[in-house]
């Protein structure tokens, strides 16, 4: 099938391990908490304090984060997909494995 082509594979030809999805993830939420943290600290410095700081702030960090974790975002997303395909892969071996050898 079409799908076996772009299931990644080990330079010894058998599947090669996913990336890593967790570091992304990681960096990404991080990322994500920094930009709002520093929002609300700029929001609280220029003189808007307590709730309407923390709810502008949270607000504004979503376009922010948007344009500046572009990459981090493009990053987690490739390895989301390629485990994915991994485990599809994985699935249909394991399917083809337990259904024996095929009756001709």
């Amino acid at each position: 099938m079409a799908e076996s082509s772009t299931t990644p594979s080990s330079p010894t030809g058998g599947p090669a391990t996913p990336p890593k999805v967790l570091p992304w993830m990681l960096a990404y939420t991080g990322g994500r908490l920094a930009i709002a943290a520093a929002l609300i600290g700029l929001l609280w410095a220029v003189g808007l304090g307590g709730y309407p700081a923390l709810l502008f702030g949270a607000l504004l960090s979503m376009p922010v984060a948007y344009f500046v974790l572009q990459p981090v975002r493009d990053k987690f997303t490739e390895a989301l997909a390629a485990r994915s395909v991994a485990r599809r892969a994985a699935k249909t071996e394991l399917r083809t494995r337990l259904s024996g050898p095929a009756a001709d």
